[in-house]
């Protein structure tokens, strides 16, 4: 067995030849490697298997290094002039905010790839086959020139940052950067929401959500309480119930370096093993009750009648609800409820009640009885509260809900475009990163009337012109000139080029 090299129009292709004896009689036999990227390190190209490796010795195939990056075609002429601003922009950003160095703790082999996938989710929002086409009409070419963006290489790149140590190791960082900022990471808000796809792995799960069936994903995030900067995310098969996951990722967290002492829930997770877990581990918590449970109908029969009393009556935003404190007992340990009556819900219930009462031909008792539930909500807490501050301190979950929208809208979440769970997983990284910096940039334009949407395509309209041997950038108009003055950014008129 041997490699035998030929060249074709001054390109070198190899073929594996394997003799074969039958009796007295030797035939050889060979396959096509395809063209020769790397002869040192046995790199080839072919249709069947894009860019891989062979070894002659072990007689073995496999993937390329992740730094090897294809030459590039001879020929083939470089965009003289490319989208500037935008990617300039956000390396200045993420480099300002400490988060690069949680993003080279993934120790990617090929940094470049990382960091023009990162700007490639954040500032595109295209499948990850065209990425190639962006880069090369982008100043991010010239920041990351050795990145190698093939549709191939991405699946390859995705599957890597998947990889369980690589995630460990980049929120390892991460959670000491928050503490290095001064946040209380103990302080989190939890919450999940559904990723609907179509892959066929056993992550995908049909799940019914208040009459909605879909084929899904269960992403769950955790947010600091106070800024709802994302801290850490998990992810489980779509028909696994919320109730469920809490104790596993409060384990997890504390695994991370976050010791949760304080957590806002959605109503899905309170269940008696997860209140049990919480008072074990002396985590202190407010989360909403379902009306279908015995706290919550005992709570409010006990304060029904006496709860709309000036005493009671506080204001939120704007709006007025009276809210009562019943101490009681979760899972054998003393706690409180807040039985609460929205004045403004309690309204505009009691009108559809009357609306449903003529068509439903209800007697008098019956829209009394109907009338009682209007408006109607109950919190439980482990702790004593002052009123005046519960609906604010349980209302920034959601801070939360804005971050799976951003999520969603800006960091490329979905649609899902993945087909193993290892790229999924490397997926999901790309995106927690850039929501973080998303949530960032949004949080800092909220005196403004600048969206990071409307941001990134006021900049990406500033072009540069590429040199042998450094970029001129071309001047900025106004609205680029008032988004760099913003940051404290000024844009260089040259940069001198790194060289892949």
């Amino acid at each position: 067995m041997y490699i035998a090299y030929d060249e074709k129009n001054g390109i070198e292709y190899a073929k594996l030849y394997v003799s074969k004896r039958d009796g007295k009689q030797t035939s050889k036999d060979y396959k096509n490697l395809g063209r020769v990227l790397d002869k040192g390190r046995g790199i080839y190209r072919n249709r069947e298997r894009g860019v891989f490796t062979y070894s002659l010795e072990s007689d073995a195939y496999g993937a390329a290094p992740a730094e090897f990056v294809p030459p590039a075609r001879k020929g083939k002429k470089e965009p003289l002039i490319v989208d500037f601003g935008d990617a300039f922009f956000l390396d200045a950003f993420i480099r300002a905010s400490g988060l690069r160095g949680a993003v080279d703790a993934i120790g990617y082999g090929n940094p470049d790839t990382l960091d023009a996938m990162v700007a490639y989710y954040a500032l595109c929002s295209m499948a990850n086959c065209h990425a190639q086409d962006w880069w090369e009409g982008s100043y991010a070419r010239i920041l990351y020139p050795q990145a190698n963006l093939s549709s191939q290489r991405i699946s390859d790149f995705l599957a890597a940052i998947g990889d369980e140590y690589s995630q460990r190791e980049f929120f390892k960082e991460y959670v000491k950067l928050l503490e290095r900022s001064g946040l209380d990471t103990g302080n989190v808000l939890i919450d999940s929401t559904g990723l609907p796809n179509s892959i066929h792995f056993p992550l995908t799960a049909v799940r019914n959500h208040n009459g909605e069936v879909s084929n899904e994903v269960r992403l769950i995030y955790v947010a600091q309480q106070n800024t709802g900067l994302p801290i850490y995310f998990r992810y489980c098969p779509g028909n696994v119930i919320d109730v469920t996951t809490l104790i596993r990722c409060v384990a997890e967290l504390k695994e991370q370096g976050v010791n949760t002492k304080f957590a806002i829930l959605d109503a899905g997770y309170y269940a008696e093993d997860n209140i049990k877990e919480l008072f074990a581990n002396k985590i202190s918590f407010v989360t909403r009750l379902k009306e279908n449970l015995r706290l919550y109908k005992d709570a409010v029969a006990e304060s029904l009648g006496s709860l709309e009393s000036r005493e009671n009556l506080v204001e939120y935003n704007g709006r007025y609800v009276y809210l009562k404190c019943v101490p009681c007992e979760m899972a054998g340990h003393s706690a409180y409820a807040y039985v609460g009556l929205d004045v403004e819900r309690k309204s505009f219930g009691a009108q559809k009640t009357f609306q449903r009462a003529k068509d439903r031909k209800m007697d008098a008792g019956q829209v009394h009885d109907a009338m009682q539930k209007q408006g109607v909500f109950v919190l439980v807490s482990s702790r004593r509260i002052a009123l005046a501050n519960l609906l604010p301190l349980y209302y920034t979950r959601q801070q939360i809900e804005q971050v799976f929208d951003i999520g969603k809208n800006y960091a490329d979440m979905l649609p899902l475009r993945v087909r193993t769970e290892e790229t999924f997983r490397g997926h999901l990284l790309l995106t927690f990163i850039v929501t973080v910096v998303m949530k960032k940039l949004q949080d800092a334009l909220k005196k403004t009337n600048i969206t990071p949407l409307s941001l990134f395509l006021n900049l990406r309209n500033q072009k540069c012109k590429v040199y042998d041997s450094k970029v001129i950038t071309q001047e900025a108009f106004k609205k680029a000139n008032d988004c760099y003055s913003f940051f404290g950014l000024k844009c260089p008129v040259e940069i001198p080029r790194k060289r892949g």
